[in-house]
């Protein structure tokens, strides 16, 4: 504005400044945790019988980082945990908050539970103080470390990205992944947009994979449509109807 002068402090409302406050209060609360979860597997090499909490890890949206509510996590987590076997792995594609469900679930369990082994691929190198971390670049769907390779039985994967490119690459990671076995003898759960849906159709036809009527919840809320696409029927979903 003319004849104003370039000296002029900006004032902040009081709730401005109150919602500032606020937002650095809960950043620097999020880094403390993390840092004490750092030191905590740094001491124990991993981390077995700490009750884990994704308000360790806050979410960036650049990232595109959404993390599911606990609800929706510990849900699917058990989808993938049913009858499942000690020589069996599950596969976690960016989705470490259902990572972190079943890191929980398995450490509640009883010693005689049997306890399938998990792996967490995800680009957020905060999420190397599990064991189970290797890092994921969707850009490089196969560039993982080689003993990975069909190694899997069960996997849930949430493509970070509603794009072709993304959910493509995505997939060859999960073929990639997944033990050269029957398509009936895979679990599979994909996370994603409602508007992907006709590609993740084609591209997961080969396991069956199907809409269900399950909605993900996220615990900050997400204004895209999410669907939980799966290979298999639950006793907590059903198939979606065809529109």
């Amino acid at each position: 504005m003319a004849g104003q002068d370039s000296d002029d402090e900006i004032v902040l409302s009081s709730s401005a400044l109150d919602a500032l406050k606020e937002f650095y209060a809960e950043r620097d609360a999020r880094q403390e945790q993390f840092a004490k979860l750092q030191a905590k597997a740094e001491e124990q090499h991993d981390l077995q019988q700490q009750k884990l909490s994704m308000e360790a890890f806050g979410e960036d949206w650049n990232e595109s980082q959404f993390w599911y509510s606990d609800e929706t996590a510990n849900f699917l987590a058990r989808q993938l945990l049913l009858n499942a076997t000690p020589d069996m792995t599950i596969g976690v594609v960016s989705a470490p908050s259902v990572f972190v469900a079943l890191k929980n679930i398995l450490n509640a369990a009883s010693p005689e539970e049997p306890k399938p082994k998990l792996i967490l691929l995800e680009h957020d190198n905060r999420f190397a103080v599990f064991s189970e971390f290797s890092f994921y670049d969707f850009a490089q769907p196969t560039k993982l470390p080689a003993h990975l390779k069909s190694s899997c039985d069960r996997i849930i994967c949430d493509p970070p990205f509603l794009s072709e490119d993304c959910q493509t690459k995505a997939a060859i990671t999960v073929n990639w992944l997944f033990k050269p076995t029957a398509a009936d003898d895979k679990k599979l759960i994909v996370c994603t947009g409602e508007r992907m849906e006709p590609l993740v159709s084609r591209l997961y036809k080969s396991v069956g994979l199907r809409t269900t009527d399950y909605d993900p919840v996220h615990a900050r809320g997400l204004s895209n449509e999410f669907y939980c696409y799966a290979n298999f029927e639950s006793l907590g979903w059903k198939w979606r109807e065809e529109k």
